[in-house]
């Protein structure tokens, strides 16, 4: 496969930097591209999200879709696959689409049911829920979420089911 963009999403603890690495490592010639990497690249300053983000916490989450997407196009135009992962909900979905250029671009969303995610992070050693519930982000995803790509209720596969399920039902979005 020549260089692509897959953009995987799903709220916190869904899988998506576990299956995006898997991806990755699936195909020839990739990178991962962790969205999170560039919230916290942010010392001095960071405003972190909430349940009623300030205009600050929005831009910067912006800017963090902005830095994903571009960094997905550079690693795409010097011919890797990027894998790039976030939590992209509501209109913050179509919102990063429109910014990527490459094509092929595959977006999938990992959508496990609820109960699933909550027992996934009470395994985990980090906390990724703060103010938020999982119940709460899980709505967001299901009700505001516009439908783009593969949508994947992942909550009985394994990783490599996951894996196998993108490379198989993947499709790209439209130019």
């Amino acid at each position: 496969m020549s260089a692509a963009v897959y953009l995987i999403t799903g709220i916190q603890a869904a899988g998506k930097s576990t299956v995006a690495q898997a991806l990755a490592e699936r195909l020839p010639r990739s990178a991962h591209v962790r969205g999170d990497a560039f919230r916290r690249s942010v010392v001095g300053g960071r405003v972190e999200m909430s349940t009623e983000p300030t205009a600050a916490a929005l831009d910067q989450l912006r800017l963090r879709h902005r830095l994903t997407a571009r960094t997905a196009d550079d690693y795409a135009e010097a011919g890797f696959t990027a894998v790039a992962q976030d939590v992209l909900l509501g209109e913050f979905l179509p919102y990063t689409v429109d910014l990527i250029r490459t094509r092929p671009l595959f977006v999938v969303v990992l959508a496990p049911r609820p109960e699933a995610v909550a027992a996934r992070e009470a395994g985990r050693a980090k906390s990724a829920y703060g103010a938020f519930t999982v119940a709460a982000l899980d709505a967001v995803l299901r009700e505001t979420t516009p439908r783009l790509g593969l949508w994947l209720d992942t909550s009985e596969l394994t990783v490599g089911q996951t894996v196998d399920r993108i490379l198989a039902e993947a499709r790209p979005l439209d130019s």
